[in-house]
């Protein structure tokens, strides 16, 4: 049976144990500079050559920051790290008996430790046909999409007012009442009520539309009750129309079927699922319904010690509820690695692992968001008091001077000027439904009055 303590015996005494990282999100950072000064090799492998601050993707989104403010390339976080070295690759299978992972580039690599941290993409629930017509939020590429389809939406509606005297109507739908369709929707409805409402000759953006549907009782079910009544109310007094208790089944390009109601929707953006990444599943660990890992204490899987499972890739119960999929328990799960790769190093038993829950919180618009603290005080916010809290937890946690200095400016130069610098669209001019909607005409007199000139 292979234990802690006998994985490196076979490797002989003056063998540096080979630890390959796999992903360079939270988790998969934090673990590699835990090991920056053991005596280890290694390697972080990600198919991306860049790192993302994901709280901050919905921003690049809306057109509050640049791509930049929010990423940097991982050869640079990690480049004073000597025992640490970087590839651009992708882990296509993974070979537990024999320690070692396939990459796409036709390379393998050995390894006495592995690290899985790939995270989470969207879940569609077996409805993989709507992603094309609402895209998630996991990426900087999925960040842009939206930008581009957000934005294009008012420019399309500008040139139809222009040429025909009307356009239909700009309904932004965001399905999902978690943190990142909470955030979208504030996002879109300031973007409309503030930062374009003077940026336009033919069309009035303020008469936009934007709902999020969600089929919980309540948006943001993670939190406490309390905070997610403040949360609907900040959103309802943002205009965002908010509809709990409604599942969407049915969706297509320019509309949503929803509580069964069809729901025009210029653009529609999905935030109501996530599914393990697909590497979890490769390691022949049992996984759960969403495809986590199941893991002990020690963020291994049954019978793998020397495999370590962490972050959204993760299923890792305390107290008998699971540890949220968020930052601050990736990062914890990262350094926790360091330590009992010290320790197998040092002959000792390696320590449990144990979250320490800091708190949580989520933005929803100009100085509005909520806010669940749980050190170094215990209290929840909610308004501006917790909107301050989000800024200067964001700010602290971005990786790099420039980046914190980049993202800090932008925040006073929009919250000032009420502009906003990032507001590019790149890529075609197709929006999904929106020709069959022109070729509708107006659908009724109320929508062509909604977008009369101003």
């Amino acid at each position: 049976m292979v234990t802690p303590s006998n994985l490196l015996d076979s490797r002989g005494p003056d063998h540096r144990p080979s630890v390959v990282i796999v992903g360079g999100g939270f988790a998969g950072l934090n673990a590699a500079k835990a090991l920056a000064h053991l005596p280890v090799e290694v390697t972080v492998v990600d198919r991306r050559n860049h790192y993302t601050f994901q709280p901050l993707l919905y921003q690049v989104a809306l057109a509050v920051l640049s791509p930049a403010d929010i990423a940097q390339p991982i050869r640079t976080i990690l480049r004073r790290q000597t025992n640490t070295q970087v590839l651009m690759d992708e882990v296509v299978a993974i070979d537990a008996g024999a320690r070692q992972v396939s990459l796409g580039s036709g390379a393998r690599l050995p390894f006495d430790y592995l690290v899985l941290a790939t995270g989470a993409t969207h879940s569609y629930f077996g409805h993989e046909d709507w992603a094309p017509f609402a895209p998630g939020l996991k990426s900087i590429e999925d960040a842009i999409e939206i930008r581009r389809r957000v934005l294009l939406a008012f420019e399309l509606a500008e040139r139809q007012m222009q040429e025909r005297g009307w356009h239909p109507p700009l309904n932004f739908v965001v399905i999902g009442g978690g943190p990142t369709g909470v955030e979208l929707a504030g996002a879109i409805s300031d973007i409309t009520k503030l930062y374009m409402r003077h940026d336009f000759r033919h069309i009035d953006p303020t008469t936009a539309k934007v709902s999020l549907l969600d089929a919980g009782p309540r948006i943001l079910a993670a939190y406490p009750p309390d905070l997610s009544a403040k949360a609907e109310a900040q959103l309802k007094d943002l205009g965002v129309e908010v509809h709990t208790g409604t599942h969407v089944t049915g969706l297509g390009p320019g509309w949503v079927e929803a509580g069964g109601q069809r729901i025009d929707a210029a653009v529609t953006l999905w935030a109501a699922g996530v599914q393990a990444s697909p590497l979890g599943k490769m390691t022949g660990a049992p996984v759960d319904k969403r495809g986590c890992v199941l893991v002990d204490d020690r963020l291994n899987p049954p019978g793998m010690p020397e495999i370590f499972v962490l972050g959204d890739l993760a299923h890792f119960e305390q107290d008998g509820h699971q540890v949220p999929g968020v930052a601050q328990p990736a990062m914890q799960m990262g350094d926790h690695v360091g330590r009992m790769i010290a320790a197998d190093l040092k002959g000792k038993t390696r320590p449990a692992f144990c979250y320490f829950d800091k708190g949580d919180m989520a933005t929803i618009g100009r100085m509005a968001a909520v806010a669940k603290v749980e050190w170094p005080f215990k209290a929840h916010m909610s308004g501006f008091p917790a909107w301050i809290t989000w800024i200067t937890v964001h700010i602290f946690f971005l990786i790099g001077f420039r980046n914190r200095l980049s993202v800090f400016a932008a925040w006073i130069w929009t919250y000032f000027t009420f502009t906003r610098g990032a507001r590019l669209i790149t890529g075609d001019q197709n929006l999904p439904g929106w020709k069959d909607q022109l070729a509708a005409g107006p659908a009724n007199e109320a929508a062509a009055k909604a977008a009369e000139v101003k």
